[in-house]
């Protein structure tokens, strides 16, 4: 019941606001040899990147190989503070890992209590009652990503859906170095996102005063460029919202995204 409620509160504040991160983070993103395996974290905590408030669920854990096919993970499991999976990198080029979640979110007053719910937008129409008083709903969609190259790099698994909030690299994400500049675009929905804060901190925080956060914002075409002030494992994150709702009733969409890259020493 704790992590109902935990998991119905986190869905219920805007993004921005929640102070615990979701994250992956693969024990390397770069790697070269014959069927080389990487192994991947997944957890919401407090500090990056240490697991020590929940993990992060792997119902819709997606893994897109280099030639665009899906497969799946190796030895999952779920502890008390972490995910953990390995994935076996048997194609030469470069994987998308990532955990994508569409929920619908309803609160409404029953015989004079709250009640609160949290599903998918399929299960709404059949577990909301459809005259609750004080109904209101709402939409969350949010991506949680990484990426590992195997050897050489390619980018067909980075191609975007079109659906949602997501990251389109510009500078390839397994091609990151300290001092250097990278640039991102990010789209909703396959179109630009202009003038999309974005925050970038660097892992480690558990060990440091300040988050040292890098914040910058997307230009017309949605694309915005770093320069990585040393090396290390980073969190991005973006949020927007809209009115591009698939849930009946509900007048909001929230979207979501974070990813985990790796910026390497020159």
């Amino acid at each position: 019941m704790k992590r109902t409620a935990l998991a119905f509160a986190l869905a219920a504040l805007p993004f921005a606001a929640l102070a615990h991160k979701a994250w992956l983070q693969p024990s390397q993103t770069v790697i070269a040899g014959e069927n080389p395996v990487v192994t991947v974290d997944a957890a919401v905590s407090n500090d990056l990147f240490y697991f020590n408030h929940v993990p992060l669920k792997l119902d819709n854990l997606a893994i897109v190989a280099p030639d665009g096919s899906e497969q799946q993970p190796s030895n999952p499991a779920t502890g008390k503070y972490r995910s953990v999976f390995d994935v076996e990198l048997k194609q030469t080029g470069t994987y998308r890992i990532g955990v994508t979640n569409d929920y619908a979110t309803a609160s409404w007053e029953e015989n004079g209590q709250p009640k609160r719910w949290r599903g998918t937008p399929a299960a709404f129409a059949t577990e909301v009652p459809k005259n609750a008083k004080n109904l209101q709903t709402g939409q969350s969609v949010s991506r949680v990503e990484t990426f590992v190259t195997n050897g050489s790099p390619n980018d067909t698994a980075l191609k975007p859906s079109g659906n949602g909030l997501e990251l389109v690299p510009v500078t390839h994400p397994n091609d990151l170095f300290a001092k250097e500049e990278a640039k991102f675009r990010f789209q909703i929905d396959g179109k630009p996102a202009a003038g999309l804060e974005i925050e970038i901190i660097r892992g480690g925080t558990r060990y440091r005063n300040a988050q040292d956060e890098i914040k910058v914002k997307t230009d017309a075409n949605g694309e915005f460029a770093v320069t990585w002030p040393e090396a290390g494992m980073y969190w991005l994150e973006a949020t927007s919202q809209d009115a591009k709702v698939t849930v009946p009733g509900a007048k909001q969409r929230r979207l979501g995204y974070v990813v985990t890259l790796e910026v390497l020493p020159q």
